[in-house]
């Protein structure tokens, strides 16, 4: 069932009221144009949405700011609240609005996985979390905290380091096994029960069971050095010394060693923050802080919506998520959370031990959080404000876009697009560009392509950047020029060159340049602002110069395809289909290769020994000695 809004006003929303139910359900609130900028859920719409709209209600400032932005709202009654919490979520996938909290960073965190079903067992980096027989440990909160744990385990045990098909043929030990950091099961006779005794202590440690694990090997110390077999009581000495190295830099937050999450907010006028501390095994492994400029959402709100979609793709849950503030919605939540565990989960907010302190742990995090993210905010707008000046444009560059060409005497010609908002790097918004319809090498009439197929009315992206910037002199200037003046947009887009220094004119920077403009900005003592604009023209190179790298492989490794006697267009697309690159082909067994559809075994043994000669000779090619 719905209420809808006869006309876009204030007024209409207070009247819209006394229709309101005082059943649950979920609002959706609209601004001027009808779009949906937050969808919020109530146990009793009426009474949820009157302390939006009527004065005597008090709300924090920003949220009052917000408000003014509603134009009018729909309502959908649902039988129960847990239906409202459901569709809510939903709907918020659905509509994406911009007050709501909208979680950008969904990948997957990385953990170790140890494969305990192959008889040498080794550690490795995985994104996700499989029902493979394999242990897992973490996630961590970083790619550098689960390097910093393998780099860890390589130190004090010896597991196995390579992998794969390198373990297979290997016939001599790597030098980790001259540092005594690895066993070599790879080369040399392994006991089993040897190496999987250093599986368990591993496995251990990962556990955060360190103590028990020092305790452990203490006792095998002094049991070797009463056997007299001092070489391997000075080896286990060694671990243990390494070992409580490592346990006076880990921080012991509980004595239960359970794994939890521990979620907290800060907010301000200008933005919102949600810290994530991750406790496992009764270690703290870090935090990590999630950004929102602009939300309607009040701190249980925003904890449980962040609950919801944090989770919703994780295969890792805790047992126990901590809190700061009572959610009205936790019994729901933890019943979602427990279906997708498969066991028990507890959302608890602590009073008093040492999850209360944990909690007042994230508490803090957080808010130094947004001080550091106010800090940052404020700094970028001082930087564009001041870059405005010297530009002597009307407003600030807040959205700043830069173009540049790459290719190698005209073959595979691409551009790329770097897109810079409030002085940070979006890179959802980079563009890469084929060039299509230039047939000779022409910078220019690159440029001049790319910047009509961006601006052009065709263009899906047709909003304007506040500063439009081309890598290359005046040339490349006058181009970008010609080019708005053609679309009849130079009143909305500013435009300026970055050309590099010419060092035999004795000039000692890089230079921009602006259309009407006889000689180069002066930056005078702000040197910060053309290091700035350096930065964002060096990120469209290295973003335009990898693409043509992709386009150029891309084509060397087709090329080498075609060499290959009986391979043809439709044989080729089916080996790149399903091997993805020429690598994986090389890798592929001869029986593999005779199975694809399209293929047989004369012509797989034909492309299994193409491949191989070809690698043989580049291998042999790259190791000859060079000419001085």
């Amino acid at each position: 069932m719905k209420s809808t809004a006869e006309n876009h006003n204030p007024i209409s929303c207070r009247q819209l009221l006394q229709k309101v139910s005082f059943k649950p359900g979920v609002y959706l609130m609209k601004n001027a144009e009808g779009v949906v900028i937050y969808v919020g859920k109530a146990g009793n719409l009426k009474k949820r949405l009157s302390s939006y709209f009527n004065k005597s209600m008090q709300m924090e400032i920003k949220t009052s700011a917000l408000v003014k932005k509603i134009s009018t709202f729909d309502t959908i009654i649902t039988n129960t609240e847990k239906e409202a919490v459901i569709l809510e979520a939903n709907l918020i996938k659905q509509y994406k609005p911009r007050y709501n909290i909208i979680l950008k960073d969904d990948k997957e965190y990385p953990s170790l996985r140890l494969d305990i079903k192959k008889r040498y067992p080794t550690l490795s980096i995985a994104r996700k979390i499989k029902k493979d027989g394999s242990l897992y440990f973490g996630p961590f909160v970083s790619s550098q905290s689960v390097r910093q744990a393998i780099k860890i385990i390589n130190k004090a045990f010896r597991l196995r380091k390579c992998r794969g098909k390198i373990f297979k043929t290997r016939s001599r030990p790597c030098l980790n096994y001259q540092m005594q950091r690895c066993l070599a099961p790879c080369c040399c006779k392994v006991d089993k029960k040897v190496y999987d005794e250093i599986v368990k202590e591993v496995i251990l440690f990962l556990k955060g069971r360190t103590p028990e694990l020092i305790k452990k090997i203490k006792n095998e110390m002094m049991y070797a050095a009463n056997m007299q077999d001092y070489e391997k009581a000075a080896l286990l000495r060694d671990k243990v010394f390494a070992l409580e190295k490592i346990l006076e830099k880990q921080i012991a937050v509980t004595t239960d060693f359970k794994d939890r999450d521990i979620i907290a907010t800060a907010k301000s006028p200008e933005a919102s923050i949600i810290t994530l501390l991750s406790a496992r095994g009764g270690y703290l492994l870090g935090s990590r802080h999630f950004n929102f400029p602009a939300i309607m959402s009040n701190d249980s709100e925003m904890i449980k919506t962040f609950i919801r979609q944090h989770y919703e793709k994780k295969r890792f849950i805790p047992k126990e998520i901590l809190i700061p503030i009572s959610i009205e919605d936790s019994p729901f939540l933890e019943e979602w959370l427990e279906s997708k565990k498969g066991e028990k989960v507890s959302i608890l907010q602590p009073q008093r031990g040492d999850k209360a302190r944990l909690v007042e742990m994230a508490v803090q995090n957080a808010q130094s959080g947004l001080k550091d993210m106010i800090d940052s905010i404020a700094s970028d707008k001082d930087l564009l404000v001041r870059l405005q000046k010297r530009l002597r444009m009307n407003s600030p560059p807040f959205h700043i876009e830069c173009f540049d060409n790459s290719n190698i005497s005209g073959t595979e010609p691409v551009a790329s697009m770097v897109v810079f908002k409030n002085g940070k790097a979006i890179n959802s918004l980079y563009r890469k560009y084929k060039i299509k319809t230039v047939l000779k090498q022409d910078d220019y009439a690159y440029m001049a392509e790319i910047l009509k197929r961006r601006f052009g009315k065709s263009s899906r992206q047709r909003f304007f950047p506040d500063l439009l910037m081309v890598d290359g002199g005046k040339g490349q200037l006058n181009i970008a020029v010609s080019v708005i003046k053609e679309l009849k947009i130079e009143k909305k887009i500013e435009i300026i060159g970055i050309a590099k220094k010419d060092e035999k004119k004795g000039e000692t920077e890089d230079k921009i340049i602006k259309p009407e403009m006889v000689n180069p900005v002066s930056f005078g003592k702000d040197k910060d602002l053309l290091f700035f604009l350096q930065k964002i023209r060096d990120e469209a190179h290295r973003f335009a110069i990898i693409f043509h790298r992709t386009r150029r492989s891309s084509r060397s490794m087709q090329s080498l395809l075609d060499a290959i006697p009986g391979i043809g267009e439709k044989r080729k697309k089916i080996l790149l289909k399903h091997f993805g690159g020429i690598k994986n082909i090389e890798k592929a067994e001869l029986e593999e290769l005779s199975g694809l559809t399209g293929m047989n075994r004369k012509v797989a043994r034909v492309v299994h020994k193409y491949l191989r000669e070809a690698k043989s000779q580049s291998l042999s090619e790259h190791h000859l000695p060079c000419d001085r």
